[in-house]
């Protein structure tokens, strides 16, 4: 294995833990949610979750990214723990990383992007900066990030690697489902997507039949107006 796994016999230093991957998602259960907008999973979810301040760095914004989170917590402006993170992720997989939300140095490049890319992996969303943006912008590779800059990154750790994190104010958990578009990012529980999914496909169904509505007659006044009188407004 190229992570280790604590046992009774060892003591991870402090700040430090490497743990393995969560289960891998189905590819058939990825797919189906790779069709699901992040706005609509969201509204699903009670319209309060997913991150918030982060940005694409990647042109190609309206391929849906959808994998498994590989999570990693990261002291800011440390990129150590991230290469190890790398090995370890598998084809289609997204790492998650929390640095705090620090924009001063850059925990992401260019050449992370070419190991990430030689293994197939999903994208990145880093809570934290990114830099080599010609190269962010050929495409290829997913990125969400909270902004960039031109100084780079130690490796001095501590990190830890498949821990809980929050990344742009979303708890991800190591090997949650993890859905991003042009819209935002969202993370799903994996026990949580049988449930989830009919929800989803109700919740299509009905926004298509208000666009349609909306397209026919100019507004949906019926609609607007029974949340208006349900609020006590007299219309």
């Amino acid at each position: 294995m190229s992570y280790i796994v604590p046992d009774e016999q060892y003591s991870w230093p402090p700040g430090w833990r490497i743990l393995p991957n969560g289960a891998a998602i189905a590819a058939d259960v990825l797919e189906a949610w790779r069709a699901v907008p992040v706005a609509v999973a969201g509204d699903c979810m009670g319209r309060s979750i997913g991150a918030t301040g982060l940005r694409p760095y990647h042109p190609d914004i309206h391929t849906p990214v959808c994998g498994r989170a590989v999570t990693v917590r990261t002291r800011p402006g440390d990129n150590l723990i991230i290469h190890k993170a790398l090995l370890m992720a598998e084809p289609g997989d997204v790492v998650v990383i929390d640095a705090g939300g620090s924009t001063e140095q850059a925990i992401v490049g260019g050449l992370m992007r070419t190991t990430a890319l030689a293994r197939k992996l999903g994208g990145f969303v880093i809570d934290g900066a990114v830099r080599d943006l010609a190269e962010w912008d050929e495409g290829g590779m997913a990125c969400f990030a909270r902004g960039h800059t031109h100084r780079g990154p130690a490796k001095d750790g501590p990190g830890a690697v498949n821990i809980p994190i929050s990344c742009g104010g979303l708890v991800v958990m190591p090997g949650d489902l993890l859905l991003a578009d042009a819209d935002g990012i969202i993370a799903i529980p994996v026990a949580e997507l049988p449930s989830l999914m009919p929800k989803v496909q109700a919740h299509l169904v009905k926004e298509e039949n208000i666009r349609q509505t909306n397209a026919r007659e100019k507004g949906d006044s019926e609609r607007i107006d029974t949340l208006l009188r349900s609020k006590g407004v007299m219309v």
